[in-house]
């Protein structure tokens, strides 16, 4: 599966880069260190000191500079070597490959492709962790398998009434009841009425019988946001199973990435939310233990989906019905992928 480069990914958390402190991420199989500059903006370079190809997630943050703190050598915001040790020419005709970056929503974003392509309108519009509607969480897994197979299992979601059936216990209506699957510019969204049953369609929940309308939508390069909406039992009906009134903020959402890291192994970072009622400060920790359980199942099938791949190669997927949301999603990263411009690699100026 080809991987679009003209588009922001998700690298991390905010958190994990403090000031003074590099980080060392990966994305598309390229080693990348996050780093502040004085001001505390977010910068990433290649993670390889152009001497010696050492690390500069190992280096020192100085002020609006990074050091390898291997040889000395100097860098400055845009990548350019500023200082030599021992050598009074600085040699600032040399540079490291620079990406653009950004913070939104608690996630450091990085741009893999053109530098002068990168359009910070196209980040998505997300929930994030300090939304004041919501208590949230927040956590992270990582697969022994390949991005598009954790993309592929958020995009086809008949899977949660059989993976998911000790966990989540939603009824079998996410299995045998197609939602509304449409392609938008760089999206694919997907709607749903799940009627007359617990919150998300739960079996046992304790919770009084709702009608619940669900959104999903998963943005290239994978970034996706599911939200939903509890009414009174018989709304979906009045409005004939369209759209209903969404003014008011979502009941619970989660917002998710999936970052390839290399080309058998994924990041998936997700928040979790729920609108707040009254004065609660923290998300409930019995449906935390939940949502974690259920994404422990998602990994554990993924990762061994990976391995029957792996060993057989040339296997082709049957789809079905349920398979339209990866079909088209996965035909827009194709399209994407065949328009763009081949990546110019950034040649160190002599």
């Amino acid at each position: 599966m080809p991987e679009v480069r003209n588009a922001w990914y998700v690298a991390g958390w905010s958190h994990e880069v403090p000031r003074g402190r590099p980080a060392a991420v990966r994305v598309l199989n390229e080693p990348i260190v996050l780093w502040r500059d004085a001001s505390g903006r977010i910068l990433a370079f290649e993670d390889r000191c152009i001497h010696r190809l050492a690390p500069l997630s190992l280096g020192r943050c100085e002020g609006d500079a990074l050091r390898c703190m291997y040889h000395g050598f100097l860098y400055d915001r845009d990548g350019r070597v500023v200082e030599i040790p021992g050598q009074e020419r600085s040699a600032r005709n040399l540079r490291l490959r620079s990406y653009p970056a950004i913070e939104r929503y608690g996630w450091t974003w990085v741009w893999m492709g053109e530098p002068g392509a990168a359009d910070e309108g196209l980040i998505p519009s997300l929930i994030g962790m300090e939304h004041p509607d919501y208590v949230s969480f927040h956590g992270e897994l990582e697969y022994a398998a390949a991005a598009h197979l954790v993309r592929d299992n958020l995009l086809d979601l008949s899977h949660v009434s059989f993976l998911h059936a000790h966990s989540f216990r939603l009824s079998e209506v996410w299995a045998r009841e197609r939602p509304n699957v449409t392609e938008r510019a760089r999206s694919v969204r997907s709607e749903r009425w799940i009627r007359n049953e617990g919150r998300l369609g739960m079996l046992e929940s304790g919770e009084p019988q709702v009608d619940t309308y669900f959104r999903f939508e998963m943005f290239v390069p994978g970034v996706a946001l599911f939200a939903l909406w509890t009414f009174p039992p018989g709304t979906a009906d009045a409005t004939n199973g369209g759209p209903p009134d969404l003014s008011r903020p979502a009941d619970g959402f989660a917002t998710q990435a999936v970052t390839p890291l290399t080309d058998r192994t994924a990041r998936y970072l997700y928040i979790n939310g729920d609108v707040r009622r009254g004065k609660e400060t923290s998300y409930d920790e019995g449906k935390r233990a939940v949502t974690e359980q259920a994404f422990s199942e998602d990994k554990a099938m993924i990762e061994a989906q990976q391995r029957n791949i792996d060993s057989t190669p040339d296997w082709r997927f049957l789809s079905t019905g349920a398979d339209r949301g990866v079909t088209i999603f996965n035909r827009l990263l194709e399209r994407a992928a065949r328009e763009e411009t081949a990546y110019p690699t950034v040649q160190q100026e002599r």
